[in-house]
């Protein structure tokens, strides 16, 4: 992953409703929601939600599909995956990693 893929996902999920959204989509998995339950479940209006899921696809977060008359959000796990390594890379440069070392020092 680039710098500015990942400085794009990472403004998109910079946002409350986006992040919530988000959130939302990985709890439900691989078979997505419908945009209708996810504004009824965030208690969030059309217009508003819209928007949110263009930032969120357009930075590649998530996926969508039709499914008849609906369409079907999905989180993109291996986008994210990509994320995270991004963000981790060279983060233990010489060190042997640990599950201590991944967690960081203990307050």
């Amino acid at each position: 992953m680039k710098s500015d893929s990942a400085l794009s996902l990472l403004a998109a999920l910079a946002q409350e409703t986006r992040l919530a959204i988000f959130r939302l989509l990985v709890r439900a998995g691989c078979d997505g929601l419908a945009a209708g339950t996810i504004a009824a479940e965030l208690s969030v209006p059309a217009a508003t939600l819209s928007f949110h899921l263009k930032e969120l696809k357009s930075a590649g977060a998530i996926r969508c599909t039709r499914k008849g008359r609906s369409l079907v959000y999905r989180p993109d796990f291996s986008v994210m995956g990509d994320l995270v390594n991004f963000l981790i890379a060279h983060c233990c440069e010489g060190l042997e990693v640990t599950a201590t070392t991944q967690r960081g020092p203990m307050p």
